[in-house]
């Protein structure tokens, strides 16, 4: 236990704006395009099976506060089970582009992922989402069902419609509280609504990468980017299609979670009504055809940090079927 609390002590390390100062856990390729007028690069990781390759593919999509490095483990037990991962970075996030103006659309985000199965010329996938990473799983598998083997939702966002509810923040306004992050706000807003109040050592890793931006001097560029994704997730949901997706879908529900968008912006009350992860994953489960849902009692936001065996076993279950 010493030396992941001493780890915890350590000065925090600036980051580059784009984590060259960061090393990803697999060798990192970069898609090169141009959109909206700039050129853009978008980096993911292809990891390769790790034995007796069985054909299939497996893309994992990270989550707001997230990129690609987080899905390690993951993506070392699915390659030695035999599939191949794709593990990309969304524009705007980890290792890739952080552009000066773009308009996100959910609907991009899967374009450019679609492109990188394009340029390996993968046609089959099946698709796992996590968080915000999510709500661009259900949005690709609605743009590219046939691409789209199966459909995995880990603890997404976007199962309710929070601006029925709360206040509508402008750009300006997300982007402002973004240049008030640090490590301690970041590890506070996490200890409380990923891991229910209680910090581990080994999730202090995922909180500096995030702090270690906010001492770049660039760093206004990345609260900027942040600000234009919030808007995205707050103005674009996909709770209303769900009846539409076709592909065979899991959903890895972990019951104590309680996030949603907005909820320091309402009263009391109305928060009360926000993030119920139990009754959300159920209505969802219920809205989707072919669908079946696994409930983790006592784990948060993040099951395959939190509760890696928990989580896995279902996956490969249902990856199997």
């Amino acid at each position: 236990m010493a030396a992941p609390a001493l780890a915890q002590e350590q000065p925090l390390k600036p980051l580059d704006i784009n984590l060259e100062n960061y090393q990803y856990p697999f060798p990192v390729q970069y898609l090169q395009f141009t959109e909206q007028g700039q050129q853009l690069r978008m980096a993911y990781m292809d990891v390769k099976p790790a034995a007796n390759a069985n054909g299939k593919t497996v893309m994992l999509l990270h989550g707001k506060n997230f990129n690609g490095a987080y899905w390690e483990q993951t993506a070392k037990a699915l390659a030695g089970q035999g599939y191949r991962v794709i593990i990309p970075d969304q524009v705007g996030f980890g290792k890739s582009t952080k552009p000066e103006h773009l308009q996100y659309t959910f609907q991009l985000l899967a374009k450019n992922t679609k492109s990188i199965l394009d340029t390996l010329q993968i046609r089959k996938v099946a698709v796992l989402g996590h968080s915000m990473g999510g709500m661009l799983a259900t949005r690709f598998a609605l743009m590219y069902p046939e691409t789209t083997e199966k459909l995995v939702l880990l603890n997404p966002i976007g199962l309710e419609d929070w601006k029925r509810k709360v206040p509508y923040q402008t750009v300006d306004q997300w982007y402002q509280n973004e240049l008030k992050q640090n490590y301690e706000k970041i590890k506070s807003y996490q200890t409380q609504n990923y891991y229910g109040g209680e910090w581990k050592p080994q999730y202090d890793r995922w909180a500096r990468l995030l702090a270690g931006w906010t001492l770049n001097e660039r760093y206004p560029i990345i609260a900027w980017n942040s600000a234009l994704t919030y808007d995205m997730i707050f103005t674009q949901p996909v709770v209303y299609e769900f009846d539409a997706l076709e592909v065979p879908t899991l959903l890895i529900i972990g019951q104590r979670d309680e996030t949603a968008l907005g909820k320091n912006l309402v009263s009391e009350e109305v928060r009360k009504t926000m993030g119920n992860y139990p009754r959300l994953g159920k209505e969802t489960a219920a809205k989707i055809k072919n669908s079946r849902l696994v409930e983790l009692d006592n784990v948060g936001h993040l099951p395959h940090i939190e509760a890696f065996d928990r989580f896995i076993t279902p996956l490969l279950q249902f990856l199997k079927l």
